[in-house]
């Protein structure tokens, strides 16, 4: 599946991601931000786009109704940070630590998180089109009641995972691994999945397979 990469010029100039202060509209664009720290901060409604972000950390930091269009995140730290009703288009996180985030009720196109730390990440409520899960970690990560088009999963650890009313129809997780899922049956028709996974689902049944 292609996904539309981030859209931004060349050659950004640098800032620091405390200059969102002096902005009228708590608004970052057209800029390259590197090692910034602002971790446990609570600033509603930011809007970021065609930015680079490289090594900054957002820890506990409250950025709920965040709008970020064209933005590229490399090794960022958002652990334990809240971005509910999030709006996040054409962006990637690469090699990025979002354990525990709040990411409910959000809604995500051309989305990719590559070689990231997901574990207990919370999506619930969320609408998810084009969107790429690479090599990621998604252990115990909340999907509850989330709308899936065109969604990905490609070698990422998604035990103990909760689908619970969100339908997998026509999503391969076939080389991602797990030793449990929290799905329900009906969810999980259309799913499509490795040999090895199908007798995980049928001993997750109750089923006894004999040769």
């Amino acid at each position: 599946m292609k996904i539309d990469l981030p859209r931004m010029p060349k050659d950004l100039p640098s800032k620091n991601f405390h200059d969102i202060f002096y902005e009228e509209d708590l608004e970052l664009e057209m800029c390259e931000i590197k090692e910034s720290t602002f971790d446990n901060e609570v600033l509603n409604k930011v809007r970021l786009s065609n930015l680079v972000m490289k090594g900054c950390k957002f820890n506990n930091t409250d950025f709920s109704n965040i709008d970020i269009t064209d933005v590229s995140f490399d090794n960022c730290d958002f652990s334990n940070a809240i971005l509910k009703g999030s709006s996040i288009h054409r962006t990637m996180f690469k090699n990025c630590k979002l354990l525990g985030v709040d990411l409910t009720d959000s809604r995500f196109g051309n989305v990719q998180f590559d070689n990231s730390l997901l574990n207990l990440a919370s999506f619930g409520n969320s609408k998810f089109e084009k969107v790429n899960f690479q090599e990621n970690s998604l252990e115990s990560t909340d999907f509850y009641d989330c709308r899936f088009k065109k969604v990905e999963f490609i070698r990422c650890n998604i035990n103990s995972a909760n689908f619970e009313k969100t339908s997998l129809k026509g999503i391969d997780i076939s080389t991602s691994t797990f030793e449990k899922l929290i799905i329900s049956l009906a969810d999980l028709k259309g799913c499509k999945v490795s040999t090895f996974q199908a007798i995980q689902f049928s001993s997750l049944l109750g089923l006894v397979i004999t040769d």
